[in-house]
């Protein structure tokens, strides 16, 4: 299959920087295909700038960087428009999320007003900047990042900006012999300065389209559709998944399904994908935090009791 080896290009190329996360470069990739967007929380140092950066630079991408402090404004994010006195006319300058791939650094330390701001990007691929709406190029993508650790000086994401994401992952710190062979490779040069690009912004553009030709049965359109409603009915749960979010897990399925060289989708992509879409969609009522019960047992509980389809693999 054609695809599956232009996207491998591209994961082969990620894991000559990316030490030991596949996985994680899988999912973004995943993301990518599915046109979401990743949030990634971990502590600071475990590569999460350094896995956007490679990213773009394997799809040949437009990288713009967003280093969102207390102080950053709506405007820094979208542009704004200026007066040419020489013209007699306003001129729009485009702020940094007028590119491909966007990293939205520490997003979590800005206000929520700023943070507002790419909601509309995210969801739309638009901004509206004074009435007038302007398309942002495609392919787009917005990979935040954020320090689960540090909570003087930052604002949480509001639902609504959390939904927008796709994803939600950590990175996880290496094991010894990955650590070893960062170093290593690190050495005597910077492996992300002599990375080259694996396919086009034009293949990954084919590579969207065809995501959506990938078979979704209606048994796992059913499947995907239960465990979210078993959500909105869980006891420890004040908010469940929304209909966004069981879209959002299909969709990543059919990524995912094409990552792995499949045209169909399974119910072990919904098994493997749901915890890192619906994870962050729930919110809990207080009693699940205090008898210390996560929003990923709460999805694995839910997975383990709703009954998995007879996989009906296409004839095709």
């Amino acid at each position: 299959m054609i695809y599956k080896e232009m996207i491998e290009k591209v994961l082969t190329n990620i894991e000559k920087v990316m030490i030991g996360k596949r996985n994680i470069a899988e999912l973004s990739v995943t993301a990518l295909l599915a046109r979401g967007h990743v949030l990634l929380e971990d502590v600071p140092g475990v590569g999460k700038t350094m896995m956007v950066k490679a990213l773009a630079k394997s799809i040949g991408a437009d990288f713009k960087r967003i280093q969102f402090t207390p102080d950053l404004l709506p405007s820094d994010v979208l542009g704004v428009s200026i007066y040419n006195p020489k013209e007699m006319e306003f001129e729009f300058r485009p702020g940094p999320i007028m590119g491909n791939i966007i990293l939205a650094d520490e997003i979590n330390r800005t206000s929520p007003k700023t943070q507002s701001s790419l909601l509309e990007g995210m969801e739309e691929s638009s901004v509206t900047i004074d009435g007038e709406t302007m398309q942002i190029p495609q392919p787009f993508f917005v990979m935040a990042t954020q320090n689960p650790i540090e909570y003087e000086g930052t604002y949480p994401l509001p639902e609504a900006q959390l939904d927008r994401f796709l994803f939600k992952l950590k990175m996880g710190y290496p094991t010894k012999a990955e650590e070893i062979e960062v170093l290593n490779r690190a050495e005597k040069a910077v492996p992300i300065d002599n990375l080259e690009t694996a396919i086009s912004l034009a293949d990954l553009i084919e590579l969207q389209g065809a995501v959506t030709n990938v078979l979704v049965d209606d048994t796992i359109k059913s499947y995907i559709v239960e465990c979210a409603m078993q959500t909105r009915d869980n006891p420890y749960v004040y908010l469940g998944v929304s209909p966004r979010g069981s879209l959002a897990l299909m969709k990543a399925c059919q990524a995912y399904a094409m990552i792995k060289g499949r045209a169909y989708v399974t119910p072990d992509d919904v098994q493997y994908l749901a915890p890192f879409v619906f994870g962050h969609r729930m919110i809990l009522r207080p009693e699940a935090k205090y008898e210390g019960i996560s929003t990923s047992e709460i999805v694995d509980r839910i997975l383990t009791k709703v009954r998995v389809p007879v996989d009906r693999v296409p004839l095709k």
